[in-house]
């Protein structure tokens, strides 16, 4: 006789290798939100995702002629580790295909764990493809990332440790969604024995496999997905994770980058453990719901799925984690080309923190500015500054949600000015505090002209700022004398190669 799904829960062959981790209680996010949160630390696992669990139990239970074959998988990298690490403590030689974009901290664990990791395609349907061509050259044993009900099953046991881990009611629980495996099996576990959870699956917008279907009714095979959140960056479902998820699934979600970032940077301050962008999804779900709902004390748990981010992306996640929240307005701002237009400009901004400030001389007439500034209040206070703009007679415009300006714009502002004459170039630094930059464009004065300037704060006590300014020869003495009376760290950078072949 088959097993029942919740059989194959309850039998599951997990803890060989994966540990029953924490539900901890997100103290700051429940002080902002006004709800009783909790996080399921999945992301603590040896492979530091849940993906272990469902690898292992799928292992465990195949044949002695399956596992002698040896075992093949694709995968964009948790599936992969997890993997390769019951292969090991098996005893199953293992193989593992990966797209080419899988974040090298992945690769690297999965050949740590004794895995044979082959890098193929761009997608994981690429490697996907080619690991079933393996099985049909080498005859070795597929080992599905999702969509095998042993899989399933062994994910399924992080429902079975929620119920005991909190026996009161638990009103949500948030869960990523890839190919599915992850919250087919969970839902299944509470929703047995805890129908009025309501189960919410979160996806990357750019990558909608599970969002699209629910809404279809039918399994959708996407045109592409969107690689940021990799670990879930999956083109359709799987048969059985669908048909299990659309009865016992109450809703789906979709997040964007910006709320993505936003939410590894509230699981940092809660935890000091950075998550992944897949691993993360679920949190910035739980918070675009409870704003939706207006939801008050409810209790609400998330999953924290991973936590194998490269280094490297922590730049682009800071960077974009302050938009995501609502907590930097991105303003392109005309302002007069004289002298003096700065100081006025940041004064209209009043004591707000810039967090970004670009400017090159173009023409006599205007100068177009482009500024990041920090928000206490979000949208509220971005829409008041922009009215404020507006009636101190600043045409400006509102970058906050283009696209291009966040990935692109906001570094490329610059460029050669052949009318910026006798210009000199100089670095400073400053220390860092509310009004800083406003302070030291108070001290510059109105004597000369600015024609070029970069500014970004980077969370650091000092400020660094580049500054273009023209001086003609014969006041360069007494700008030398304003230099020294000001107080500042300075560096001249006109003889630079970097400022003569890009900015000159």
């Amino acid at each position: 006789m088959e097993k029942t799904l919740i059989e194959r829960i309850l039998t599951a062959r997990v803890y060989d290798v994966a540990k029953n981790t924490p539900l901890d209680f997100a103290r700051n996010l429940s002080t902002r939100f006004d709800n009783q949160i909790y996080l399921k630390r999945e992301d603590l696992q040896q492979v530091f995702s849940f993906k272990l669990r469902g690898a292992f139990n799928c292992m465990y239970n195949l044949s002695d002629n399956e596992k002698a074959r040896g075992v093949v998988a694709a995968s964009a990298g948790n599936h992969a580790q997890g993997v390769a690490l019951a292969g090991t403590k098996l005893g199953i030689k293992t193989t593992i295909v990966m797209p080419k974009t899988t974040p090298e901290i992945k690769v690297r664990s999965v050949k740590a764990f004794g895995g044979n990791a082959v890098l193929k395609g761009s997608s994981y349907d690429d490697a996907y493809a080619h690991a079933l061509e393996l099985v049909e050259s080498k005859g070795l044993t597929f080992v599905h990332p999702f969509d095998n009900l042993d899989v399933i099953a062994g994910q399924g046991t992080i429902g079975m440790e929620l119920l005991r881990q909190h026996p009161d009611h638990i009103d949500a629980i948030f869960l990523c969604v890839g190919g599915g495996g992850l919250i087919s099996g969970v839902a299944s576990y509470i929703k047995y024995l805890s129908p009025g959870t309501k189960i919410i699956g979160v996806e990357h917008e750019e990558a909608p496999s599970m969002y699209e279907s629910f809404k279809e009714g039918e399994r959708i095979l996407l045109d592409s997905v969107g690689t940021f959140a990799d670990g879930a960056a999956v083109r359709q479902v799987g048969e059985n994770t669908f048909r299990i998820a659309k009865d016992v699934v109450d809703e789906m979600l979709l997040v964007t980058t910006d709320e993505t970032c936003a939410a590894i940077k509230d699981v940092f301050e809660e935890t000091r453990t950075m998550l992944e962008p897949a691993g993360a999804l679920a949190v910035a779900g739980m918070k675009k719901y409870i704003q939706k709902h207006d939801l008050k004390a409810q209790e609400l748990i998330a999953i924290a799925s991973g936590a194998n981010i490269n280094f490297d992306r922590l730049r682009h996640v800071t960077e974009r984690s302050e938009l995501g929240e609502q907590r930097e307005a991105l303003l392109a701002v005309t302002i007069p080309e004289k002298p003096g237009s700065f100081r006025q400009f940041c004064q209209a901004i009043g004591n707000r923190p810039i967090t970004e400030f670009n400017y090159r001389y173009s023409d006599t007439k205007d100068a177009n500015v482009f500024a990041g500034v920090k928000l206490v209040d979000g949208i509220e206070e971005k829409e008041r500054l922009l009215d404020k703009l507006k009636q101190s007679n600043y045409p400006v415009l509102d970058l906050s949600d283009n696209e291009l300006a966040k990935v692109h714009l906001r570094f490329m502002v610059g460029g050669h000015a052949s009318g910026a004459k006798n210009e000199v170039l100089y670095r400073f630094v400053f220390p860092e505090r509310p009004g800083a930059l406003l302070h030291f464009l108070v001290s510059l004065g109105e004597d000369w002209n600015i024609s070029l300037f970069h500014y970004r704060n980077h969370g650091s006590d000092f400020g660094r700022v580049l500054v273009g300014i023209q001086i003609p020869e014969n006041d360069r003495p007494a700008f030398c004398v304003f230099l020294d009376k000001l107080g500042y760290e300075w560096a001249e950078e006109t003889s630079n190669p970097a400022y003569q072949q890009f900015l000159a």
